[in-house]
């Protein structure tokens, strides 16, 4: 679990060899320096910076960049060394901010060598500030520890390095402006203008330094995508998929360069201009074999084509779910800076018409109401620039997606998608399974496929309660239950058809039967296990059947007997679809449905609710542990999916079958007949 950090906390560390994450917006400098006990730099030779990049231990950026990667390895830290602090510093030269209250918040993530974040912080409350200790990582009894600081310096990085003990501060941080202006003369030799369309971040972190900005001793880590993540950095980010996840078949990911090496790596060469790589440089850190395609050549000056299978992956399926990953990572962080400038756009309007309301010769005449509509102009005007930028990378994650969304298999498509028409029965399970789509109000009608890995680690509530959307204030009771039961329908479906025959079983409880039409499709097609059960009775026997299972194969694993499970017993993934909960349920069957959402998922059993929370208030608070446990899904959209990664509230949108057709028929039929030539 990611520990997000406010100022002044801390979190232990697991690891030794990290990597530190920074991404600011805007270039800044990023630093680090060694301290000993009391805090104190003995020093130049104890700071890590552009100039001198390297340190027993440690290793920084050589220039200033919009995204560091800073490489730490505190067993390789001199014993004397009880503190790292990492800096940020804005770079000089003119037309850059002048503070840190002018860009968005700064932030930094500490992550393991295969790319899940330990901790993160997001710098708050920055203003006239020019310098900053971001973390300070620190030993205490022999155990490592981060603590966020957020400390910032309105005199930049000599007054941050004199308040940590070193004389010779003022020549460092001349020596660090230095390096700093050099690299940029040698790494931006008089590029083009910008094309409309261009990618502004992806155009930064290319065109400057290439694929990895940090030049890690470690060689370049690629972990899985990441919730919430936001910085996912959102992520890894953790976002509504679920906790960070390492590419199937590659634990801890795939690394460039031998993560045992102890000479550190060159920091990698400027680039020399020429056309803007369009592809993502988190994506094309560390590919693995078989490398993705190429893309066409693209006009000069002009980004290279978006292309299907753009990310690392030992598959082609694997590719592409880290790509739709990135292109989460990517729309989460470019709508977080639209809203932070946003937000500085207005507080900065809010403070200039605080100092012209306050002097009250600026009330009476023109004179304040020239000052209101000069704010308001300015105010716009930060909008406006903010707005473009965005625009022109929805228009790239645009492109992305129109080339993605038809290459994307079975598991991970539409309905509507051609890929449906040809289907046939898999092999083997996927790795991951389509539940729907995901946006923004920024990005519409840009969206992202929900997408979550497989075997499922938690059960699925439809919820067939009242909706707070637009969208569904406008349904009735009826139809939003009947709405629910059809996505219930559209979700069993598709778990069948990405299984292999007879490797996934769906037991169907509708104690009422107030589902008999919408669960028509499942019935008739002979995918069921069974007919639904109807009454407490038959609620008390599925739900005995599948309590039981559980027990036995717990008891097989906990002894380390799972080979010697009955003769002909079903070892295939279980899913019981619970219809108009808590109808025929008693407290025995309720405590049953509990142990079952609770401890099924880790061998097997699985759980979908169609049902309306306010409909069981009646169990009080009994309940909570079980509505929390489960991911809810709604059949209307609605922007209900937070992300802590940055903060967003993503707009669900269930994966409707398209009116009219009939491929959810045809995929249940070729389903039956493939479990009826499996057995």
């Amino acid at each position: 679990m990611v520990a997000e950090l406010v100022r002044g906390q801390n979190h232990p560390l697991s690891q030794v060899r990290l990597e530190i994450r920074v991404s600011a917006g805007r270039p800044v400098v990023a630093a680090a320096t060694l301290g000993d006990e009391s805090g104190r730099i003995h020093g130049v030779e104890w700071v890590a910076h552009p100039g001198a990049p390297t340190l027993p231990g440690l290793e920084v950026s050589r220039q200033a960049a919009a995204d560091h990667r800073l490489a730490v390895d505190l067993d390789a830290v001199p014993a004397a060394v009880h503190r790292v602090d990492v800096l940020l510093a804005l770079p000089p030269g003119a037309g850059g901010p002048a503070s840190f209250g002018s860009l968005s918040a700064p932030f930094v993530a500490v992550t393991g060598l295969d790319g899940a974040e330990v901790a993160s912080y997001t710098i708050t409350g920055l203003n006239a500030e020019s310098a900053v200790v971001a973390l300070e990582l620190y030993r205490r009894q022999g155990a490592w520890k981060v603590r966020a600081v957020g400390q910032g310096y309105a005199g930049g990085l000599a007054e941050l390095l004199t308040d940590q003990g070193l004389p010779q501060a003022h020549e460092l941080a001349a020596a660090v402006d230095e390096a700093v202006a050099r690299e940029l003369a040698r790494s931006l030799p008089a590029p083009p203008p910008l094309p409309a369309d261009g990618d502004r971040s992806r155009q930064t972190a290319t065109s400057t330094l290439g694929p990895d900005q940090s030049g890690s001793p470690y060689g370049t880590q690629q972990g899985g995508p990441h919730q919430g993540g936001a910085h996912q950095g959102a992520q890894g980010a953790v976002g509504p998929y679920g906790a960070a996840q390492n590419p199937q078949g590659a634990p801890g990911g795939p690394a460039s360069a031998d993560p045992d090496a102890t000479q550190p790596a060159q920091a990698p060469t400027a680039s020399t201009g020429g056309p803007i790589d369009y592809s993502h440089p988190r994506r094309q850190n560390t590919a693995p074999p078989p490398p993705p395609p190429s893309a066409p050549p693209a006009p000069p000056g002009q980004p290279a084509r978006p292309v299907a299978g753009d990310a690392t992956g030992w598959s082609m399926d694997e590719r592409l779910y880290n790509q739709v990953w990135g292109m989460f990572e990517d729309l989460a962080r470019t709508t977080a800076a639209y809203r932070s400038a946003v937000d500085f756009a207005d507080t900065r309007m809010e403070k200039e018409l605080d100092q012209v309301l306050s002097d009250p010769r600026s009330r009476i005449g023109g004179q304040g109401d020239a000052a209101r509509e000069a704010a308001q102009n300015r105010r716009l005007q930060l909008v406006d620039q903010a707005r473009e930028a965005l625009d022109r990378d929805l228009v790239q994650l645009g492109a992305e997606a129109d080339v993605v969304e038809p290459a994307l298999p079975a598991a991970f498509a539409r309905w509507d998608n051609p890929v449906w028409q040809a289907y046939r029965a898999p092999m083997e399970m996927p790795m991951a399974l389509r539940l729907g789509d995901l946006h923004l109000p920024e990005s519409d009608p840009l969206r992202i496929p929900m997408l979550v890995r497989l075997p499922l680690e938690r059960g699925l509530w439809i919820d067939s309660g009242r909706s707070g959307s637009s969208e569904g204030a406008f349904v009735d009771a009826h139809d939003m239950r009947r709405l629910a039961t059809e996505s219930a329908v559209a979700h069993v479906a598709r778990l069948l058809a990405v299984h292999p025959a007879g490797e996934f079983t769906v037991h169907v409880v509708d104690p009422a039967g107030s589902g008999a039409r919408e669960l028509a499709p499942l019935v008739r097609s002979g995918v069921l296990a069974a007919a639904p059960a109807a009454g407490a009775a038959g609620v008390a026997a599925i739900l005995g059947q599948l309590t039981e299972r559980v027990d036995l194969v717990q008891m097989a694993v906990r002894g380390g007997a799972a080979d010697s499970l009955p003769p002909g017993f079903d070892t295939s993934q279980q899913l019981l679809v619970v219809n108009d909960f808590p109808h025929g349920f008693d407290d025995r069957a309720v405590t049953q449905l509990r142990y079952l959402a609770d401890e099924g998922p880790a061998v097997g059993v699985h759980l979908m609710m169609v049902a309306d929370r306010e409909d069981a208030g009646g169990y009080g608070p009994l309940l909570d542990p079980l509505w929390r446990g489960l991911l809810r899904l709604t059949p209307v959209a609605e922007d209900h999916l937070a992300d802590p990664w940055v903060g967003h509230a993503w707009t669900y949108e269930p994966p409707l079958v398209p009116p009219g057709s009939q491929v959810l028929q045809q995929v249940l039929a070729q389903v039956a007949e493939a479990r009826t030539k499996y057995t």
